[in-house]
Formats: C-alpha cells, sequence, structure tokens
C-alpha cells in the first residue's frame, strides 16, 4: 500500500507539472507579444494575436513531450544541480524552435505571422516561467534549512575545499536529518580564500583553526582531504586537536572515486592518524604463493593477530585454513566474517587448547597441516605476574606440544609469534616467550620442519591493549591512567604486523627469529593526551590523567635486540634477523623437562626456575 502511495503522489507531482507547463507555454506567448509592443495590449495587431493562439496549443502539448524526454519531470528538484539546469535550459531552446516551425507551418501564407522578436521573447520567458516553477521548491527547501539551521547549535567546520569538502557541505545543507551547520570552511589554496561553496565562505587556511574555532563556536571538525598523504594528515590534525571539538574524516581517495562522499562514510579519526608515517605495505600477492594450495593452521585464531592472520592468509587461495581457538566468542566472530568475505573458503573452525596433548593430536592426524601460525599465548603481562604457572603452563607448554607434534605429522613450516618483551625480560610473559623462541631454535635443529619466530612490539587496537583502555576511560569521564609519565613503547597497526609476519613466513629457512622494525617509539602519556583531544575534551581540564606507577614486571621501555643478537638486513627493510644465540640443547631441554614437572605442582617459586633457563629474565628490574 505504502509504495502504491507515493506512485500515486510521484504521479500527481508530475500531473501539477505538466499542467503548469501548459500555462507557462501559454503565458510565455503573451508575455513575448506584450514585450514587443512595450506591454501595451491595444497595439498588438489582432492577426499577431490570433496567429500566436492558434499555435499554442500544439506548442503545449510539444511542450510536455519535449521536457519528457530532456527529465524533466522525473529529476528531483528538490536536490537539482547543474545537470538538471542544462537539460531545462535544452528543453526550452528545442520547444522555442518547435513554436517557430509551428508558427511557419501553420500560416504558410506569410514569413512573418508574428514578429521575429517574439521568438526570442518566447524562449526567454518560458525559460524564466519553467525555472521559477522547478526551482522554487528548491528556494523554500532552503529557506526551511536557514529557519532549521537557527534552532541548531551543532556548529561544524570543513577543512578542505575540494571535491570532498563540496559534496559534504552539500550533503549537510540538504539532509532534512542531519542537525549540523556548516559555518565555514578551511582550506591552504590561496586562489579560494574568501569564495563560497553552496553559501559557505572559506574562513582561512589551516593557522586560523583554532582561532575559527573559537570565534564561530565550532563543535565538530569533519577534515576532507582524502588524497592527503599521513604525513600531511598528521600535521592538519595535530592543529585540529587543540580546538577542542570532536574530529571526523574521510577515510581515503576511494570513497570520493567511488562517489561514496558522504555523512555516513565518516569515521572517527584515532590515534592511528597521528602516527605521522606512511602505513606499511607489503606485497603479499607476490609472496605468498607459499600458502596456495596449502593446509595452513592458526592456532588463536580468534584474538587480535590470529583473526588478522586469517584474514590475510584467507585471501590467498589455502587449500584448508584451519583455525583453532579456546576462546569461542572471537572464535565465532572471524568465522562467520570470513564466510561472508570469503564464501568459496574452504574453512575448519575448532575449540581446543593447545595444552591438550590428546587433542592436537587428534587434529593434526585429521587436517595434516602444512603450515603452522602459532599465535596462541597468553599476552597480558600484570595479569600472567599474579598467575605466572598459567603463563608457562600455556605459553611454553603449549607452544612445546605445538613444536612436537608438528615434528611428528612432518609440518613444512612453523611460525610462532614472539614478542619484544621476551628481550632481557622483566616479566614472566615475556621470559616464557623467550623459551619458547629457544625452543623453535633447538627444535629447527633436530626436525626437517622449518621452525621461526617473529618478534614485534604492542600493536594499535589489540585486545587488551592501551588504546581501547583509554578509550573506555575517556568514554567514563576520566580519568584516564597511565603507568609513568616517561613510558614509550613501539606500535604498529595489526594489519601491518600480520602482513610483516607473513612476508618473514615467506622468507623464512629454519632456525630465524624475525625482528620487525617497529618505526619510532611512542610516549604512553603523547597516546592518552592525543586520544582525549581527539574526543573533543582538554587534557587536565576536562579529564584527568593519573600516573599509578609501573605494574609488576612492566619496563619503562622494551627492546627488541639481546646484547648477544646482531642483526641481519633482508629483502624487506622492516624485517630484520636477530642471530641466533649459541645454547646448550641438551641442558636446554633437560631444564625444560624439569619445568614441566615442577609447573604441574602449582609452586609459588616458578620464577626461580624460569630464571635457571633464562639468565637475562631478571623481574626485580620490572618494577
Amino acid at each position: 500500500m505504502r509504495g502504491i502511495f507515493q506512485d500515486k503522489k510521484l504521479w500527481m507531482r508530475r500531473i501539477f507539472l505538466m499542467c503548469d507547463d501548459v500555462c507557462a507555454v501559454f503565458m510565455a506567448g503573451l508575455l513575448a507579444l506584450l514585450s514587443r509592443f512595450d506591454f501595451c495590449l491595444s497595439d498588438i495587431p489582432l492577426h499577431f494575436l490570433e496567429n500566436a493562439w492558434d499555435s499554442l496549443p500544439m506548442a503545449a502539448a510539444a511542450a510536455i513531450v519535449i521536457f519528457w524526454m530532456f527529465r524533466l519531470y522525473t529529476s528531483l528538484w528538490g536536490y537539482a544541480g547543474a545537470v538538471e539546469m542544462m537539460y531545462l535550459v535544452s528543453a526550452c531552446i528545442v520547444e522555442t524552435f518547435v513554436n517557430m516551425l509551428l508558427l511557419l507551418w501553420t500560416h504558410p501564407e506569410t514569413h512573418y505571422p508574428v514578429p521575429r522578436s517574439y521568438y526570442a521573447y518566447f524562449g526567454i520567458f518560458l525559460l524564466g516561467l519553467v525555472f521559477i516553477c522547478r526551482y522554487s521548491y528548491r528556494a523554500l527547501r532552503a529557506l526551511r534549512n536557514w529557519v532549521r539551521d537557527a534552532e541548531y547549535t551543532r556548529n561544524v567546520l570543513i577543512v578542505g575545499a575540494g571535491e570532498a569538502g563540496n559534496a559534504l557541505i552539500k550533503e549537510i545543507k540538504n539532509s532534512r536529518y542531519l542537525k549540523k551547520r556548516v559555518v565555514g570552511v578551511i582550506d591552504d589554496n590561496r586562489d579560494k580564500a574568501g569564495g563560497y561553496i553552496h553559501g559557505v565562505k572559506i574562513i582561512g587556511n589551516r593557522k586560523d583553526i583554532i582561532q575559527k574555532c573559537e570565534e564561530l563556536h565550532v563543535h565538530e571538525i569533519i577534515v576532507a582531504m582524502p588524497s592527503a598523504s599521513p604525513k600531511q594528515m598528521k600535521q592538519i590534525l595535530d592543529i585540529c586537536k587543540q580546538a577542542g571539538c570532536e574530529l571526523k574524516r574521510l577515510p581515503g581517495m576511494y570513497q570520493l572515486v567511488n562517489g561514496d562522499v558522504s555523512i555516513s562514510s565518516l569515521k572517527e579519526v584515532d590515534v592511528n592518524d597521528l602516527l605521522g608515517r606512511d602505513p606499511v605495505e607489503v606485497d603479499l600477492d607476490s609472496i605468498m604463493g607459499y600458502v596456495s594450495g596449502k593446509v595452513v593452521m592458526v592456532t588463536g585464531g580468534g584474538g587480535s593477530i590470529g583473526s588478522e592472520l586469517c584474514r590475510q592468509i584467507a585471501g590467498h587461495n589455502p587449500k584448508l585454513l584451519l583455525i583453532v581457538d579456546i576462546y569461542e566468542n572471537s572464535t565465532y566472530d572471524i568465522q562467520n566474517e570470513l564466510k561472508v568475505k570469503f564464501p568459496d573458503l574452504n574453512m575448519a573452525v575448532l575449540i581446543a587448547s593447545v595444552r591438550n596433548t590428546n587433542r592436537m593430536h587428534a587434529i593434526f592426524e585429521t587436517y595434516h597441516p602444512d603450515i603452522i601460525y602459532h599465535a596462541a599465548a597468553h599476552k597480558h603481562v600484570p595479569l600472567m605476574e599474579d598467575s605466572p604457572n598459567e603463563a608457562i603452563k600455556n605459553n611454553v607448554l603449549g607452544t612445546w606440544k605445538m613444536v612436537e607434534a608438528a615434528d611428528s605429522y612432518h609440518v613444512q613450516r612453523f611460525v610462532m609469534i614472539s614478542t619484544d618483551k621476551a628481550v632481557n625480560p622483566t616479566n614472566i610473559m615475556g621470559a616464557s616467550k623467550r623459551i619458547c623462541e629457544m625452543l623453535i631454535q633447538t627444535y629447527n635443529k633436530r626436525s626437517k620442519t622449518e621452525y621461526v619466530a617473529v618478534r614485534f612490539g604492542n600493536v594499535l587496537g589489540s585486545n587488551g591493549s592501551v588504546i581501547p583502555l583509554f578509550k573506555k576511560q575517556i568514554a567514563r569521564g576520566g580519568p584516564v591512567t597511565v603507568t609513568d609519565p616517561n613510558i614509550i613503547r613501539y606500535f604498529m597497526t595489526i594489519p601491518e604486523a600480520v602482513s610483516l609476519v607473513l612476508q618473514a613466513g615467506a622468507y623464512a629457512k629454519g632456525g630465524e627469529i624475525f625482528v620487525l622494525d617497529m618505526g619510532e617509539p611512542v610516549k604512553i602519556l603523547d597516546l592518552a593526551r592525543n586520544l582525549i583531544l581527539l574526543s573533543g575534551h582538554k587534557p587536565e581540564e576536562d579529564i584527568p590523567i593519573v600516573f599509578t606507577g609501573l605494574r609488576p614486571g612492566e619496563k619503562l621501555f622494551e627492546e627488541m635486540l639481546m646484547d648477544e643478537e646482531g642483526m641481519q638486513e633482508t629483502a624487506n627493510q622492516r624485517i630484520h634477523i636477530g642471530k641466533p644465540i649459541r645454547l646448550n640443547e641438551e641442558r636446554f631441554l633437560k631444564q625444560l623437562e624439569q619445568l614441566r614437572e615442577h609447573v604441574l605442582t602449582e609452586p609459588a617459586d616458578i620464577r626461580e626456575w624460569v630464571k635457571r633457563i633464562v639468565p637475562t629474565y631478571h623481574p626485580e628490574k620490572g618494577a
């Protein structure tokens, strides 16, 4: 019923326009003659009036056909722009020539059935009348929006006076649902200064942002610069965040190319945008042939790193993607996501613990994986400090079981995800990962399987990381907690880290510890301040920052290499190889057996046992 009603309403609107156009044709004819004779009706010769009147009914009928052909009855005039205006002008010109031909055809006895100037006047008046009819609705709409804007308090400043900015301003002005008012545009192009876009003035360049935000009481800044480089974006955002306004931006250039520039395509600005560096780009297509046609197993496949590994592997034609995780909720999420994105993907999703020997061997017996990415681990430093035995059971014993199973079932390649916290560890999580690295190096010499480890730092936005914590604290109104004003960390986005892990897997020959170049370190305090500013608040004034002190096992800074390790280059400047440290393998394996037996007794002194295996482990230096 609703569709029928809408169709009826649409046709009523079209019939109204047709009737209006018929009236416009007759009025244009009369006004054309009046204009020729100085608007004095008595001065118009009778035969001119009769000739014009005889042709106007046919001209009106022709107008309906011509206007339909030029889409004047199907265009949405409330949103009409330059294209609709071009059609309107063209239709009126054609109608004028048709009217002239009709006059000459119906009155062949004379070359001048009406004054020659009649045709020009007719075209001008017809264009004016049709224009007024079509665009009066838009004028009323603009008036209504102006009245509406006076009631709204959400002032918006657009940064960027290009095509994207133009499209966003137009949408904000035309939408009846957006309670926003664009109060100004910022652009660095001097030629655009003082100009207007849809009635909104370009009020200055980036240096004027803070001042204009104060003067115009801006609540929200939208950065419409889809083609800006990460460095340029950082420069703009560094200024915008000082204004204390909510920040949004257009994600990328493809939004503009696809015509998707709209309010719905905007995204919140986050700390990733303030890293100010180009994203790490890896040509995975050229190196991922090693997973094509293979059974690829990802442990911890529901976690931050594991799920991204699954996403990127899924796009490179594995024979089977085997996802294994103990946590069902996140695993269910990545399963559903991959089903939608890769409907042809051959995938198996299993809930299992890497600590369960029989379960792991059953999985290996059934699926016979060719490549394993081992991302399953306990990684939360403070929690593991309170439960050190669990860190050893899951990270060390779980990895050991996986390593042995890979050897027994002749897996081609085993890639373990490690951490920079394994270097001179001060916490049990880092120490457990260092033991895992030692396992990798030991078994690589004793097996046909190629065992490698990939070591990197923090990833932005991963589960349990600092960024989600800060966002939750800001949403609650603060305070934002930072352990120490001088604490620094290396950061990389999850997709960047995973793409480098996959490339390192391609480089693997066995026994390497790959070290990812994480770029320049970032102060956690700066991250906290930036997130507060990006949320439209002022640090200390609106959202307090509280220093809580270093947590157990936490360092002020992380290291990527131990003193004994040198650095070996690879084809990718972002990936390095740490030279293996000499290891008494027999002694190590014996100590590992003792550790396994001891940890199962739930001892209170597991750190002392770990220190015997990892000489660089110094828990007393943490807090």
